[in-house]
Parts: structure tokens; C-alpha cells; sequence
């Protein structure tokens, strides 16, 4: 079957709306491509050197969302949706949102889930955690602890902020042992870097059953089949009973606002939530909600338009 390419030009603050009205149209995958992702040479924190120094001159100057569509009978209905959805959301949001111009491209099956792949390559997370493609090469370091990814069509790369920053709070704030619970695994990435740093269990879990089956097959390539159980579902209302010392989950604010008050029956007492998906306008949002929910935060972590949340039950 082939495909249809949609780019959409946006911008940083948008790109994540505009990814999920990609989803909601229809779009078996979505990746964003972003200067921002990319750390800069000027400001180094840990893991420019693992990146190729061109990269950033190659990119862009607009965000783009790109998505792949099946192309078939249905293809002009939900393209018809998609502008739709995009001139709502240039009411709303205005500038902020960028041109929301789109292009369209045909793409051959074979090709289709490899295009992105140019733009992904090893980096740093913290002081010890490695992001590796499979496709990758990397000479490790004494103390690196590699993490193999192919992230397919699910969400979780390693190489957006939000994605860094929880790595980096997980490095810090977990102990050997600990029970941890990912809660929108997505890749998987999250529940595999804790398995890294010592987990005794974790809990991966995904309302998305494409999501987990990625998740699976990268637990498997790091074997850590025996350490991660992913599982589809929502966290509240699939596995009651389950708690855990450390909570991550890098979703969106919306979703942490809502769920920061009963997931703690997930959480043990003085146990840890680790969350993110946070863009800056929504910082204080996420905080008064943790607050209100009866959680102490610990440390907030910025990075370029996203924060990320320490905070202890």
C-alpha cells in the first residue's frame, strides 16, 4: 500500500496540537521536526558531542509535523477534516500556531516508516543513560548505560526536551530496586531507561495498542523482557491494585491535571511522580494541580518551551 505524506508548518508551542489533530484525522504515525530538539552547541548540558554538528544547519527554520495517512477511499474525507481542524485552531491560538501551511506528499510503502530516521541519532540523557537507534553505531563509555530504541510510529524518540528531562529526573531520583509504573509508555523508552538504572519492576503502560507492541519489541531487543511488563490500557482503570515507588509520565498537561489527584493510590507514601509533556504556558497550571492533589514538588526542570515536574506524594 502506499502512503500520504502530510507536513504541516508550525511552531514549537503547536506542534504537539497539531500532531494530535494529525492523529485524530487518521494518521497511523506522526513525527516533529524541530530545531529545538536538537541541543545547542553553544549551551551544552551532557550529549551535543554524541550529535552531528551539521545537523541543526540542515533543519528547517518552521516546525514540521509530518503524519502518513493510508491512501486510500477515505483519504480526501479525512484531508477535508484535517484543514478543517487546522483553521479551529488558527482561530484559537493565532500566531502562536505558525502558517499551519501543508504539503502533501506520495510515498512508497517501503519508504514510508524510514524518512524520519536521518534526524535520529545517539545522545545523551543525564550522566550515564545512552539513547541508541538500533541502526546506530556508538562506541560506549565505561559507566554508559545504552538504551536501543526503535521507536517505529510511537511516540518516545529520547531526542524531544520533554523526553530528556524525565531521563534525567529518573537518573537522579530513583533508587536500585524500586517499582516504577510509565504510565503512556508509548516507545517504551521511559520504562527501559529505569529498568537501566536498576528497577526492580516496572509497569509500562499505553491506551494505545500500537504503542505497546513497539514497547514490547524494544523491552525484548534490551532484554528486559523479565524486568517490564507492558500492558494496554489506562493506568486508573486497568490496574487498580498497583502501586509503585516511582510514577513517570511525559504526556500532556491536560491529562497530569487531570489524573495528579487519583493516581496517587498509585503511588506509595513518599514515593515519587515524575511528569512532563508540560509547555511552559501550562507550568503553573500543573503546579497548582499538583499542590492541590497533596504533592511536595521537588525540582522543575526548563528546557527550551517545556518543564518537567519532581515531585514526592
Amino acid at each position: 500500500m502506499d502512503w500520504q505524506e502530510i507536513i504541516v508548518h508550525t511552531t514549537t508551542p503547536a506542534s504537539d496540537a497539531v500532531s494530535d489533530l494529525l492523529t485524530r484525522c487518521g494518521a497511523t504515525g506522526t513525527m516533529i521536526e524541530d530545531r529545538a530538539d536538537v541541543p545547542d552547541p553553544d549551551k551544552p548540558h551532557g550529549y551535543w558531542e554524541l550529535i552531528d554538528p551539521a545537523l541543526i544547519d540542515s533543519m528547517p527554520e518552521d516546525v514540521l509535523v509530518h503524519a502518513w495517512l493510508e491512501q486510500d477511499a477515505c483519504l480526501g474525507e479525512r484531508l477535508s477534516m484535517l484543514s478543517e481542524h487546522l483553521r479551529v485552531l488558527k482561530s484559537q491560538l493565532g500566531d502562536m500556531a505558525g502558517s499551519l501551511e501543508t504539503e502533501t506528499f506520495r510515498v512508497d510503502d517501503r519508504d514510508w516508516s524510514e524518512v524520519w530516521k536521518r534526524f535520529y541519532k545517539p545522545f545523551r540523557a543525564g550522566k550515564h543513560l545512552v539513547v541508541k537507534p538500533t541502526w546506530e553505531q556508538y562506541d560506549a563509555q565505561e559507566g554508559d548505560l545504552i538504551i536501543e530504541m526503535d521507536p517505529g510510529m510511537a511516540f518516545g524518540s529520547g531526542t524531544h526536551e520533554t523526553t530528556g528531562m524525565c531521563l534525567e529526573l529518573l537518573e537522579s531520583a530513583m533508587q536500585p530496586g524500586d517499582d516504577v509504573i510509565d504510565v503512556g509508555t508509548g516507545s517504551g523508552i521511559l520504562a527501559i531507561g529505569a529498568a537501566r538504572l536498576g528497577a526492580g519492576k516496572v509497569l509500562a503502560i499505553d491506551i494505545d495498542e500500537d504503542a505497546v507492541r513497539v514497547a514490547r519489541e524494544n523491552i525484548e531487543r534490551n532484554g528486559l523482557s523479565s524486568v517490564i511488563d507492558a500492558v494496554t490500557g489506562n493506568l486508573l482503570d486497568a490496574t487498580p491494585d498497583v502501586s509503585c515507588r516511582v510514577c513517570v509520565a511525559n504526556i500532556i498537561a491536560d491529562v497530569i491535571i487531570s489524573f495528579a489527584a487519583p493516581l496517587k493510590s498509585h503511588i506509595r507514601p513518599d514515593g515519587l511522580f515524575i511528569c512532563s509533556g508540560i509547555i511552559r504556558e501550562r507550568e503553573d497550571d500543573v503546579r497548582t494541580a499538583l499542590l492541590d492533589a497533596g504533592y511536595e514538588i521537588l525540582t522543575c526542570l526548563h528546557r527550551g518551551e517545556w518543564v518537567a515536574f519532581l515531585s514526592r506524594r
